[in-house]
This record gives structure tokens, sequence and C-alpha cells, in this order.
């Protein structure tokens, strides 16, 4: 018995030997403010591999391959500021270097994702390009912030993509949407403070939650536990989108008795933005709350709710903008010494999420969600084709109410009365002086037909889309042991959307009559007037639906896997996913264009098997020189915007539809260094099988008479474009830059150059209600660029932060080869021929290569400031930050599109004679000088 007692003595005695002699750097970190631990602070050796974070408690170790000798501790986290502590280490010491203090990053709680990005101009249906850069804001890679900060006003598109190709996810439910792949940021706009913990991936780089797009990923995490204790009210004035912005945030932190709470309020408002009658009118509202079970379980609750409604603003032609300037809005009208915009954007979709947290042990985690959004989103326009029955058959119909429509422009009159230009110098003044919507003109003419026992001849309504979306996630993630970790999830979405048309306002009359005044073949169809044969002639009011009225269910299940192994010299990874789309179109009306089974009832089940495979590594050649290499392939199934060619009418899909697939891969050169980061970055991404819809208006497009017997030949017609089968090629370079060149001021720098083209000549169908998907054969799009916004931008700038907590930052930002949306329809058959079905006899082909030639805008300078300061006053902060933006006031378009009315040769090349084009290209101008002040008080 003794021998086994002194056998366990001597063997506990050389354990701590053992551990005695052992190299290790153990600390902890707190709050300079608290004195509050701080978790998931990264703490790393500088000039080393070596990297880890900070526990529950605020604690860290190093206990493995720690060099000797002279050693630089890092220490950083977003939010506060990066500190460098000195340490020496000896062979098998310790080094304690516990109660090490954060002091809080007065300039990145500054707000910088709202001062540069508003959510509207993220998720902007009228800014002619989407932008990724929200996604970008929580990176500590230079190039990204640069991008996110810098190059979004100008609509740039990191790699030329759009945020279709990144996943949003909160508390791991991705929040993109089914019907167009995009994230709706506005469901979550004005509640900043709250959003704050955010994990991205980018590009093809592994994430903890799901497989991403092939340009990453961003979690926000809102667990109530894990906010910093303490509240924050700020007040925001600016003239970009709203004028005024109020929050308020308050989080508990976890308290004794194992709760958490975290509240926010915000509300952001303006009678108009930096364009004309642009409204905003914006409420947020967040709530979490948590309760810890115990020490494996944990749930959570998330509410967010963030009704919104803002006014649009138009694209317009450039005799438009030299006539009114660039901040010139033809949506709008005087009423009762009012603006009245007629395009308004309503979203009001509450989302509430379910979160449990399992720690199955040490190593082991599974967090399991369920969330359920639902609501509404409308957009407004006026209609002004209300008519009559006369005789059966409908008549009467508005003029196009739009001050800059057409034919109220001087280029109509210079066009059609060259001779007498008296006529072109009245419509000239009478925009200058007038030249909004005469809302006074749409009540009289309503209120003398409705005497008359007529209908309203003028309507405002709302496209309406209702959805009811219901996502489980569940997501594990494991550490299997020192070097490899695994990562799993499976998903299940359901959405059922009702969309609609709704009438809104009936401007002074009681009534409209419910038929589809553009149908052309009524005499040989009378039934094509009907938008819904079942019920016919329809009399609606206020409140009623009309015009068309369908539902949408889709359905997407989901795995995903993956395995990351990190090594001293090397980490790689390996991750995959499968997807099942389902989507079916159900009609309430029964299109009288479409009657029956082509309309009415359920459609086709439409299904899609996507997959995606990808993998990369990481080679540390030394501590300060790294390489970085991924590769993948996703095929994806087509958005619900993409699959039906017209959704309001019938059940018409895209002819020989399939998954989206794209190939892609990125190589870096990452060097760090303790006064330099940089990265320079090489990408190639290949887009195929892609579809496009769009809708307009056309005069012009004889070639339907070459393939259908039924085509309207020079007849004007309301179609619907769709091109299949489309490639794209996105290629290009990326470089971060900053130098710490003093301790109080940075120098940074980054340039994007790419070259983003169609790949293919893809597949041209066009319908309409006299003739569905008509194949005009290809649209010759090869190697005209994308309208990705700039092409190329650079950016050169500084950071001066003063010890006295204030601090100040320039930026000079260029931005080049940006390019206009060709039209499709005059790049195919259809440009060259005539009435008849046959080329025209007067085709010359040197000037249709000029008139088809794609514009290239011309490039431009926008200069940035930044600065504020911060009072610290006992335990309490204030902040002040100010921003002004682009400071030359410089004038610059950031997009546009070519209009597609003229669509053939004949009519393009007698209207760009003009000097003043009738339907030339039109155009979204960027902002001028814009400011921002924001003052914050944290307590």
């Amino acid at each position: 018995m003794k021998k086994r007692w002194f056998a366990f003595l001597f063997s506990l005695f050389s354990i701590f030997i053992v551990f005695a002699q052992q190299t290790i750097i153990k600390g902890s970190v707190k709050d300079a403010l608290s004195f509050d631990a701080i978790p998931d602070v990264s703490i790393s050796i500088e000039g080393t591999d070596q990297l880890t974070q900070t526990d529950a408690n605020g604690a860290f170790i190093f206990s493995a391959h720690i060099p000797l000798g002279e050693q630089i501790i890092k220490i950083y986290k977003i939010g506060y500021q990066t500190k460098r502590f000195p340490v020496v280490v000896n062979l098998n010491r310790t080094v304690n270097i516990t109660d090490m203090t954060l002091d809080l990053d007065v300039t990145s709680t500054q707000d910088l994702f709202t001062i540069t990005l508003s959510d509207d101009e993220l998720n902007d249906d009228n800014s002619g390009s989407d932008n990724i850069s929200g996604l970008l804001a929580a990176s500590l890679d230079v190039f990204q912030r640069t991008a996110a900060f810098e190059f979004s006003a100008a609509f740039f598109r990191v790699r030329g993509l759009d945020s279709e190709n990144s996943t949003v996810l909160l508390n791991g439910i991705e929040m993109n949407k089914l019907y167009n792949g995009r994230p709706q940021w506005s469901n979550w706009g004005g509640l900043n403070d709250v959003l704050r913990n955010q994990e991205l991936s980018t590009g093809l780089t592994p994430s903890n939650y799901n497989f991403g797009g092939v340009y990453g990923s961003t979690n926000i995490n809102t667990r109530a536990s894990e906010y910093r204790s303490g509240s924050r009210v700020t007040y925001s004035a600016s003239n970009r989108s709203y004028a005024n912005r109020l929050m308020a945030t308050y989080a508990s932190g976890l308290l004794e008795n194992d709760w958490a709470f975290a509240f926010s309020i915000g509300r952001r408002w303006g009678d108009e933005g930096y364009q004309d009658a642009t409204l905003y009118d914006s409420n947020s509202f967040f709530t979490s709350v948590e309760r810890k079970i115990n020490d494996k379980h944990s749930l959570n609750f998330t509410g967010i709710y963030t009704p919104n409604r803002r006014g649009k603003s138009s694209p317009n032609t450039q005799e438009v903008y030299d006539l009114k300037g660039i901040k010139y809005n033809e949506y709008w009208g005087w009423q009762d010494g009012e603006k009245r915009n007629s395009r308004m954007k309503e979203v009001d979709e509450p989302i509430l999420i379910w979160s449990h947290y399992w720690t199955v042990n040490k190593k082991t985690a599974i967090t399991t969600t369920m969330a359920y959004q639902f609501g509404k989103q409308g957009n407004s326009r006026l209609d002004y084709n209300g008519t009559d029955l006369v005789n059966g058959y409908p008549e009467g119909g508005g003029s196009n109410p739009s001050a800059s429509y057409y034919q109220k422009l001087p280029s109509y009159f210079e066009r059609n009365f060259p001779n007498d230009l008296g006529f072109a110098y009245t419509a000239q003044q009478e925009f200058l002086n007038n030249g909004q919507i005469n809302w006074h003109d749409l009540y009289s003419a309503n209120i003398s037909n409705s005497a008359q026992g007529g209908h309203a001849v003028y309507a405002l309504y709302e496209d309406r889309v209702d959805d009811k979306q219901v996502t489980f996630n569940s997501i594990l993630n494991s550490q299997i042991n020192e070097h490899v970790s695994f990562n799993a999830a499976v998903n299940y979405k359901t959405l059922k959307s009702k969309n609609y048309a709704k009438v809104l306002d009936l401007l002074g009359a009681n009534s409209y009559l419910d038929v589809d005044g553009y149908a052309n073949d009524f005499v040989n169809n009378p039934d094509a007037i009907q938008n819904n044969l079942l019920n016919p002639n329809r009399i609606v009011g206020v409140d009623d639906r009309f015009k068309y009225n369908y539902n949408i269910h889709a359905e997407v299940f989901g795995v995903f896997a993956q395995s990351q192994f990190k090594y001293n010299k090397v980490d790689f990874y390996v991750a995959g996913n499968v997807t099942r789309t389902k989507y079916q179109r159900n009609g309430v009306y029964e299109n009288g264009s479409f009657p029956g089974e082509q309309s009415f009832g359920k459609g086709d089940e439409l299904n899609f098997l996507g997959f995606g495979l990808k993998g990369g590594t990481t080679y540390k050649i030394t501590g300060r020189h790294l390489l970085d290499i991924n590769l993948g392939y996703v095929s994806k199934a087509p958005s619900i915007q993409n699959t039906y060619s017209n959704s309001r009418e019938n059940h018409n899909v895209v002819p020989h539809i399939s998954e989206e697939k794209i190939n892609s891969v990125d190589a870096s050169y990452i060097f760090r260094s303790s006064i330099m980061k940089a990265k320079l970055t090489g990408y190639y991404t290949q887009i195929e099988d892609a579809n496009e819809i769009s809708f307009f208006f056309a005069d012009g497009i004889g070639a339907i008479n070459a393939f259908t017997e039924t085509g309207t030949g020079e007849e004007a017609n309301f179609v619907q474009e769709v091109l299949q089968g489309i490639e794209k090629k996105h290629l290009g370079a990326e470089l971060g830059i900053e130098a710490q060149v003093t301790p109080t001021m940075k120098l940074k720098g980054a340039l994007a150059v790419g070259q983003f083209t169609y790949n293919n000549n893809p597949n041209l169908y066009v319908s309409s209600e006299d003739f569905t998907n008509v194949y005009l054969g290809k649209a010759h799009l090869k190697n005209y660029k994308l309208a990705a916004g700039p092409q190329s931008a650079y950016s050169v700038g500084f950071e001066y932060q003063d010890p006295d907590y204030w601090w100040f930052g320039a930026t000079a930002n260029f931005f080049s080869n940006t390019y206009i949306d060709i039209t499709p329809l005059t790049r195919s058959s259809n440009f060259n021929t005539d009435v008849d079905g046959q080329p025209f006899n007067d085709y010359d082909e040197t000037q249709a290569k000029a008139l088809l030639k794609q514009e290239r805008f011309d490039g431009y300078m926008l200069v940035n400031l930044t600065g504020g300061k911060s009072w610290r006053i006992k335990s309490k902060y204030v902040g002040l930050f100010a921003s002004v933006n682009n400071l030359l006031d410089a004038v610059h378009k950031t997009g546009g599109f070519e209009q597609s009315r003229n669509a053939n040769f004949r009519e393009i090349r007698d209207d760009i004679a003009l000097a003043k084009p009738v339907f030339g290209s039109k155009y979204w101008y960027g902002r001028g000088t814009t400011y921002f002040v924001n003052m914050n008080y944290r307590f």
C-alpha cells in the first residue's frame, strides 16, 4: 500500500516538475473603463504563427512552440484599440501578464458603416447597381474596408459581383431573399449598435456557419450575453439619405441570475435626402433575451422590426439632367404645398429568431435556430390607363403624367417639328418652370370623368409582396484535435409569397375598371382585356386587389460539411454542400391573354439540385510572408425572379432553364509586420447558364414577323426579354496596403483593377401578350463589358490619431472604366430586320458598329474627409464624429442603361442623329458634396 502511495506522489510530483519546466505565456485582458473581462480577444506573438483568443474570463495561454527572447504580444479586437506589449521569454519559465487593458477605439464606434453606406443605397432598386460593399464593413482586411468605406459611394462591386454571390446570416439563418438572391438590408436597418458582432469570410475562405457564395458570407451574432454591458444614445444629422437619426441601446451582459438582455430602438427621418422629394421615414426595434439554463444549454430569442418607407428617385436622360441638374427626380409633384412622391417603397417585415446553444463538451457545440419572417413589401406607382367600357371595348386612358415623358421634352419637338423650333422652346420653358407631376390635373381628370358616369383615368397603386417564411438551421462545430476542426449544418426553408397589385388612391374618383388597356389583340380575342376571367370587367375601389394576383411556394433543403486543418507551416480546408430547391406558381387570377391552365391554378413544380465544392490552403513561408490559394465550384438554383418569364400573367418558365454554375479561383500574397500590412490578390470567376429577364416598351420589333405568324410588325409592344444561358467572366487583381509610419500616423492605399465581360452570345427570347417565348437567335454580347460599377478603383489616404483622443483622416479615390448597361435586343437579329422579316435595304455595317459601341463613362475623383473627438468623463464616453464625402463636388455618373424603346437600326440611327436623342440612355449620377455628423454618449 505504501509503495502505491509513494508511486502516486512521485507521479504527481513529476507532473508538477514537467509543468514547471514548460515555457508558458499566459495572461488576461480587461476593459480599461469597466475593468470587465473581454472574451474573444485575438492574441498573437508577432513574427510567428502563434495565435489564440481569450476565453469567457478574458484569459489566454500559450504553452507550445514559444520562441525565446524578446517578443511582442499583440492584442486586438474590433471596437478596441490594438495594443502591443513587449515581453522577455526565458526557457522553462512562465511569463504572466494578467489584467492587460484595452481602450475603446473611438474611431471604430462612429458608425462608419452608416456614414458611407446606408441600407437604402445597398438595396436601392433605383440605383442601377446592386452594391455588395455592406458585407465588408466588419473586415480587418485593408482592401475590404476600403471597398466598404471609400469605394461604395461609386457603387463599386468587389470583383464585379452582385450581393447574391454572398450570404448574410443572422445567428446562422440565411437572410438572402429567395426572390432575387440578395439580402434585404432594410430588414435590419438602423440597428448599428446591436449588429456589430460579425464574423466575415471573404471569397471562398471557410465559414463556420455555411458554405457561402463565391464572395463569402457574413454572420451577425445577436446573442444577448455576448453584448458589452452598458448603454448608448446616438444622434446623427446628414444630407444623404435621411436628415436625422436617433438611436438608444442598452445591454445588460450576463447577469448573476443567468439572464441577459439587449434592447435597441432607433428612428431615421427626413422630408428628402440629396435627391428631390426622397422622403425617408424609418423606425427600428430590437430585442434579444437569453436564458442560460446551465453550463451546457442556453436559449436566446431575438426580435427585429424595422418598418420603413422612402421615396424613390428616377434615372434620367442627359437632356433632363442638363435642364434640371443632378438632383432632379421625375416621380414627384406639389400637392397642397407639399412634395408628394408617386413612387414610394415600403418594407414592413418583422423577424423572429429562436436559438438553442448546446455545448456538448469543451470541443463540440451545436447551435439550433428557427426563424419566422412575415410582412409586406410595397412599391407604388401611377397608373394612367384607366378606361371605360364602350360597346364592350375599353376606351379612354390618360397621358403619361411624368413631366420628363419623351413627348413633353424639347428633343421630341426638335425631331418632329425641325422647321418650327418655337414648339421646342415652349416645351423647354414649361419643363424648366414646372417639370413635375401635376397632381391637380390628375384629380381634375378623374373628377370630370366620374361626373359623367365614368371611372378613374389615373390611380395610385402598389405592387405588393406579402411573404411568410420559416427557416430551420442546425450547426455543428467541433474541434477534433489541436489541428483539425469540423463544421456541419443542415437547413430547411419554406416560403409562401403572395403577389398582387393593390389600389392605394383613386385621386378623386370612386372606382376603377380592372381591364388591361394595353391588350393589342382584343379585336380577335375579346377576352385579352380581362385581367381576371373569373370576374370580368370588375369594378374596384381603394384597397382592392387588381391587375394580377398569384402565389409562389418555394422550399429549399440543404446540407453543408467542412473540415479545416491548421499546422505550423500550412493551413488548408475542404468544404461541400448540396441544396434542393423547389418552386411552384399558383395563379389566383385567370388572365385573358393566357386562359385556363396557362395562368390559373397551380403550374408545374420546378426542381433544382445544386451542389458546391471548395478548398484552399495557406502556406506560411515565414511569420511575415504567406501565400493563400482558394478554388471552388458552385451549382445553384436560379432565383425566382429569373425563373418565370412573366409571373404576373402566366406560368411560363425561361426556356431550357437549369442551375447556374460558377467556377472561381483566387491567389494572394500576404505580408505583415509590426509596421506594414499588405495583401495582393489575383482572381478569376466564370459564371455559366445564368438567366436575366427585362421588361420594357419597344418600337420596331420587326424580327417577330420572321419567327411567328402573330407578330405585330411595327406596332409598339410591351415585351419581356429573356436572356438564357449567359456566361460572364470576372478577371482582376486587388491590392491593399497600410503602414503605421509613426505611433499616430497611418498611411493606407488600395487598388482594384478588373475586367468584367460577357463571355458568350446567349440565347434571346421575347414574349408579350401576343406571342410567347419567340426565339430571336443569339444576342451578340461576347466581350461587351458588364454594368458592374467602376472596373478600376484606386485609393490613397492617411489617418492621424492623437493621444488626446482626436483624429482626422483623408482619402482621394479614383474611379474609371464604368460602362453603361447595354440592351441585348439591339444586339440580336431584330436590329437589322425590317417589318417584313427581311434585312433593312439601307443597313450599313460600319454605321451599325458605331451605333452599338458601348458607352464608357468619364473617370472621376472623390475626396473624403473624416474627423472626430472623444471625451472621457469619469466612467462615461462622449464621442463626436463628422465626415464630408465628395469634398470637391465632382459631378459623376455611377450607372445607367440604354433604353430599349428603339429596337432596330433605323430607329436608333434616326434618333442618335439628333443633337438631343429622344430615347437616349438613362443615367444615375452620384451625390455631390454631402456631410454626416454623429454625436454619441456611452454610459
